[in-house]
């Protein structure tokens, strides 16, 4: 399908199925962590990328086939909240799925009120704080020159007061650049005072957009995630899936949209890993998606 893919095993939210609404890599921001890559065309223009019509009919293939899932994501290869229509697509699937709905976004664009209500038309909000001034944010994710970090955070809170769903924060930790005490100090009561029902703390696990991103030591790890979970008013719960079915076009199309290690493709299609290696070389000269997600094997 061209606009949904999976469904994903998340840590987070268990089996998810992707539902991608703008073309590969077009985003507000060029974030230095990025697992796929550089953005070539960093934009916060809200526009029809693709067309609704078109997504929601495949949508309803797919609830035709009967499958099961744990969630529905807006998410994919760039920022779903530039999509001029995004609000269109959950509330279709408020009418038509029983399964919840996650809003997948950096919240570049939540200073805008019509993208605050139609996100708040989703059961989970995932945003994005790595950052505590304009400095920082524009050294961590590189945005559109027409952002700003003051004006992002204050549509946060609007939208947190108008939201009655859950809200969740990811931080992603970077050694050397966000994460000294009183780096961490400053970020802390940022992401307190939007009332989040999760923080999630992440570190790079796949090779990065840019090469001065290091992984986070265990040990400091553990204790960000201790730290941050104090906020947080619940925790997910490892949702384990069943193997998906398995075919080369079924591991490419997943490689460029969820950029996973050999290793968890072998598990999420129930495939030996030598055998995902071995698709990934053939077509990594090719494809510079499937050419980072061979880097992973790498490490």
């Amino acid at each position: 399908m061209a606009y949904l893919f999976g469904p994903v095993p998340s840590r987070r939210y268990g089996r998810s199925l992707g539902i991608d609404l703008v073309p590969m890599k077009t985003c507000c921001y060029d974030c230095i962590f990025c697992q796929l890559g550089r953005t070539p065309r960093i934009t916060c223009e809200r526009r029809d990328y693709v067309p609704i019509d078109a997504v929601i009919a495949e949508l309803e293939i797919w609830l035709s086939r009967n499958e099961q899932v744990d969630i529905f994501t807006l998410c994919g290869s760039g920022e779903p909240t530039l999509h001029l229509h995004f609000g269109e697509v959950l509330q279709w699937l408020q009418k038509h799925v029983s399964y919840p709905t996650l809003l997948m976004s950096n919240g570049a664009l939540f200073a805008d009120p019509t993208v605050r209500r139609d996100a708040a038309l989703a059961d989970r909000v995932k945003i994005s704080l790595h950052f505590w001034d304009e400095e920082s944010f524009r050294t961590i994710v590189r945005p559109d020159p027409l952002l700003h970090f003051s004006d992002i955070y204050a549509g946060w809170k609007q939208f947190r007061a108008l939201y009655s769903g859950k809200l969740d924060v990811e931080f992603f930790a970077l050694p050397g650049i966000n994460d000294s005490p009183d780096q961490i100090n400053k970020i802390f009561p940022l992401i307190e005072q939007l009332h989040p029902d999760t923080v999630t703390v992440n570190s790079a696990e796949r090779p990065p957009a840019d090469s001065c991103v290091r992984p986070v030591p265990l040990e400091e790890l553990t204790t960000l995630k201790r730290l941050f979970s104090v906020i947080a008013t619940e925790q997910h719960t490892a949702v384990v899936s069943t193997p998906e079915p398995y075919s080369e076009t079924a591991l490419l199309e997943l490689v460029r949209r969820h950029p996973l290690s050999p290793e968890q493709f072998s598990r999420y299609f129930d495939v030996p890993v030598e055998c995902i290696r071995e698709v990934l070389k053939r077509h990594s000269k090719e494809d510079p998606y499937v050419a980072r997600a061979l880097l992973n094997s790498m490490k």
